[in-house]
């Protein structure tokens, strides 16, 4: 049975950073590229980054480049995505999930930046 886990987020000031993680089972996690998603209240959801199988290549959203970096540990299953800089509009909660073939979603991780 496939399970994406998001963990890590929380209350940053804005300027603060978050780290986070999307542990992943049920699947051959190497094998697939995989993506960062977010939702804001009354928004629909967001592509925010996408890296391919190996780490070797990442693309982000316009809204997030030179701040937020994706990256990946295929030894552990696990996705990350670390987030500096942090705004009031990254507000959302975030989800991981595979790029092109989406397996069920999360319960994502609420990521609120305010002062």
């Amino acid at each position: 049975q496939v399970q994406l886990v998001e963990s890590g987020g929380g209350l940053v000031q804005p300027g603060g950073s978050l780290r986070l993680s999307c542990a992943a089972s049920g699947f051959t996690f190497s094998s697939y590229p995989m993506s960062w998603y977010r939702q804001a209240p009354g928004k629909e959801r967001e592509l925010v980054a996408t890296i391919t199988r190996a780490g070797s290549n990442t693309i982000y959203v316009d809204s997030v480049k030179g701040r937020f970096t994706i990256s990946r540990d295929n030894a552990k299953n696990t996705l990350y995505l670390q987030m500096n800089s942090l705004k009031p509009e990254d507000t959302a909660v975030y989800y991981c999930n595979r790029r092109y073939s989406e397996a069920a979603w999360g319960q994502g991780t609420q990521v609120t930046v305010s002062s």
